[in-house]
């Protein structure tokens, strides 16, 4: 079915590319078939998409394979579209960057880019691709369980916050790469663009130069039963997620005498967030667990960070499960027979709780079984760079045992000098041979580095090494409890409500606009007008009813 063309489309006609041999493909609405080249200059590549040397540009007009629009791109009937591409504004006059994913690598490499002094001819030009709509601003997706954040303030838009720059958004999934080989040692292509990428909606951009910076998912296909009853914590999706189920189990044990259980499944950061901050919240209405297969929380933190952590877990009851794995995870009326119930630790019988069968990974510990309301697994996450489709490995990407890129100092690729990866998506070592944790510090870093290093490639300029700079460890417990430890302090811990406001202030300070984080400040401070106003009536009501 033919759609209807985009009103908001007014520029001529477009690049496009055809092919020289039969073939068909299937991508979103569009069937391509019998495709013929056109009279141009040749321009060459070894993508299975142009897998002949004979692929040609001629003149059309670009086309989405979805609904999505793209700026320069428009919808229009499928018997009349040839393959979709992408025309950069400016063509090839100048550079051409696609950012893959608007995470904190991506998205932070866009801005920077935008704030560097360029040449008019070699200002790149830019586009982000992500599959969400919106920037999502990790170490702040626990604030929305507690009710201290909007969503607006810790996801915004991207069009939002790009509405001041030449940066382009498009949101789509990324479906393959292909890189062209034809690159000399020093990263100028012999001829044409570096690569192509080929999106889930059928859209086509060249690119000579290329981030790679898509993150990483929940790993949640561990162990039997994870993957159909545990929810992940790592996207604004799963944040809401958890929101709803936790309100919604509010609701059902209201007035009940029964308590909410809530098991967490992993103590390092995330794990031992989630469970102070859903301790704090549903108090002595429930009832939180959390399983760790070491014998300590946060193994890797600071000792002020885990020290102060232990003390708020304490303080709201949170039930350590230390030296145990989940062998699996079942729903309590799949289970039939009452002997297999028979050391669960519940407070009444609901078959819509779930079962999880802890097995010691020590000596000295026995087997167990707990129940739980709802299930958190915060445990491993998988890079989503081995995800694209590659055909025939044409996406010669060396990639570790995790799915991540090898690079160098620089940041680029090893063996391919136009491609950059950072963030979950890059393998990179520090000088001890270490690999870089997948945090959000070291996304933000190479972010920079990665922004610089295209300037000084695109401008014939020597690249600049990354070295990662550890300014600390930051973690919330809480609505009024955080723990911080800079690094360039020894010793020092900042927990409590000095903690709390020191790590509020020093995210705010990351938010990625000055618009944004103008916002953000101000909407920050008028709750806490808000709440101190509240805090002082609900003190001197008291003192008057008590005089």
């Amino acid at each position: 079915m033919a759609s209807t063309i985009s009103p908001l489309l007014t520029l001529p006609l477009f690049n496009c590319t055809s092919f020289n041999r039969h073939f068909v493909m299937q991508c979103g609405h569009f069937r391509l078939r019998k495709l013929f080249m056109k009279n141009s200059r040749k321009c060459p590549t070894n993508s299975w998409i142009f897998s002949t040397p004979a692929w040609r540009r001629g003149l059309c007009i670009v086309a989405s394979a979805t609904t999505k629009q793209y700026g320069d791109v428009m919808e229009v009937s499928a018997k009349e579209s040839e393959p979709p591409c992408y025309a950069w504004p400016d063509n090839n006059k100048r550079p051409r960057v696609c950012i893959l994913g608007g995470g904190f690598g991506g998205l932070y490499t866009a801005l920077r880019l935008e704030s560097l002094t360029w040449p008019d001819d070699k200002k790149p030009q830019v586009v982000i691709i992500d599959q969400s709509e919106r920037f999502i601003f990790k170490p702040l997706l626990y604030e929305l369980l507690s009710g201290e954040v909007d969503e607006w303030e810790i996801a915004p838009r991207f069009s939002d916050l790009l509405a001041n720059t030449a940066v382009q958004f498009f949101q789509d999934k990324v479906k393959s790469l292909h890189p062209r080989y034809h690159i000399e040692k020093n990263g100028h292509a012999v001829s044409g663009s570096a690569g192509v990428v080929h999106l889930e909606s059928g859209l086509l951009l060249e690119y000579d130069w290329l981030v790679i910076a898509l993150g990483a998912e929940a790993k949640l296909d561990v162990v039997p039963g994870s993957m159909e009853y545990a929810y992940p914590f790592s996207t604004l999706e799963d944040a809401c997620s958890v929101n709803e189920k936790l309100t919604a189990l509010e609701r059902k044990y209201f007035g009940k005498e029964s308590s909410i259980h809530i098991t967490v499944v992993g103590c390092g950061y995330s794990g031992v967030e989630l469970a102070a901050t859903i301790a704090e919240r549903l108090q002595a209405r429930g009832c939180v667990q959390a399983i760790n297969v070491g014998k300590t929380i946060l193994p890797n933190a600071p000792p002020g960070n885990r020290e102060s952590a232990s003390k708020v877990l304490s303080s709201r009851n949170v039930q350590l499960l230390l030296g145990y794995f989940v062998r699996c995870i079942r729903r309590k009326g799949d289970i039939e027979t009452s002997h297999e119930l028979s050391n669960v630790e519940a407070d009444h019988d609901d078959p819509e709780r779930f079962v999880l069968e802890l097995e010691p990974a020590e000596r000295g510990l026995k087997s167990q079984t707990v129940e739980a309301d709802l299930v958190l697994w915060t445990i491993g996450s998988k890079p989503l760079l081995p995800q694209l489709e590659t055909v025939d490995q044409l996406l010669d990407l060396s990639l570790n045992s995790r799915g991540q890129a090898e690079t160098d100092e620089t940041l680029r690729v090893k063996g391919h000098p136009r491609i950059f990866a950072l963030g979950d998506s890059s393998a990179l070592r520090d000088r001890s041979g270490k690999l870089l944790p997948d945090t959000a510090q070291v996304a933000f870093q190479q972010a920079d580095f990665a922004a610089w290093n295209l300037w000084a490639a695109i401008n014939d300029r020597p690249l600049l090494p990354f070295r990662f700079q550890n300014l600390g460890e930051m973690m919330t417990l809480g609505r009024y409890d955080a723990a911080v430890t800079p690094s360039f302090i020894e010793g020092l811990t900042l927990d409590g409500p000095i903690g709390h406001t020191a790590r509020k202030v020093a995210y705010l300070i990351r938010l990625p606009t000055d618009e944004h984080r103008f916002k953000v400040g101000i909407s920050w401070l008028t709750k806490s007008a808000v709440e101190s106003a509240a805090f002082v009536q609900n003190t001197l009501t008291k003192m008057l009813s008590g005089s």
